[in-house]
Formats: structure tokens, sequence, C-alpha cells
């Protein structure tokens, strides 16, 4: 997830410096829209792992390689 969070800032940047040049709305509220999505990513992420649960695709959380869980 720490990828898509790094590419959707580098979009929103690249779409801020269009807006800035073109000067266009459009682009300027794309821009707000992509760093809004990246930020929550973010956060999910970082609670996610706050929590403990590993965030991946295969949706397995049950593996003992990955897991942060403890035996109690």
């Amino acid at each position: 997830m720490l990828v898509t969070t790094l590419l959707l800032a580098a979009v929103g940047f690249a779409m801020l410096v269009i807006a800035l040049t073109t000067g266009s709305v459009v682009w300027a509220w794309g821009s707000i829209a992509a760093c809004i999505v990246g930020a929550v990513l973010l956060l999910v992420s970082a609670l996610a792992d706050k929590k403990g649960t590993p965030v991946d695709k295969s949706g397995d959380s049950n593996n003992s390689a990955g897991s942060r869980h403890r035996d109690t």
C-alpha cells in the first residue's frame, strides 16, 4: 500500500503542476482528490500495522511467518 500511496502523491503533484501551468481548476481538484485518496490509504495502512493485522493481497492472516499474533 505504501507504493500506491507514493504513486498517488506523485500523480497529485503532477496534476498540481499542470493546474498551475494551465490555470485549470479541474486539474487542481483532481490533485486534491488524489492526495486525499493517498492519505486515506496511508492512514488505513498505519492503523492496520498498529493493530497488528497484516495487510496483504492474499487475505490469509493466519500464516505463521508473517503473523504478529502471540499464542496465549
